[in-house]
């Protein structure tokens, strides 16, 4: 397992941007798989996106479509999701997630590691 810590968090009006990031610890960060969920009050963890140790990723959730993009600097143990265009159906907490495994078909029960959620509020 890594520690997953998130930064990045807060509030902000629609359309404006926010940058999370997820700091891992260990030595093996580079071979992780690493994603983003999300959970918004009253509703389903959903996966926003997921990324291979060598930077492929799966499709995006539908509804961040060309407004969020993932990225991670296995020098520095972290992956990024930098949100732009936020919508207020955007609030939610984002966990960050590291899995042992990679497919383009993820489910949260594969991922081992979790951070601990950090707040993103979009005011309308």
């Amino acid at each position: 397992q890594v520690h997953l810590v998130e930064s990045g968090g807060g509030l902000v009006q629609a359309g404006g941007s926010l940058r999370l990031s997820c700091a891992a610890s260990g030595r093996t960060f580079s071979s992780f798989t690493m994603a983003w969920f999300r959970q918004a009050p009253g509703k389903e963890r959903e996966m926003v996106v997921a990324m291979s140790w060598n930077g492929v990723s799966t499709p995006y959730l539908d509804s961040v479509k060309g407004r969020f993009t993932i990225s991670r600097d296995n020098s520095k143990n972290t992956v990024y999701l930098q949100m732009n265009s936020l919508k207020p159906e955007d609030t939610a907490v984002y966990y960050c997630a590291a899995s042992r495994i990679w497919s383009q078909d993820l489910r949260p029960t594969l991922f081992a590691s979790w951070g601990q959620g950090t707040q993103v509020t979009v005011s309308s």
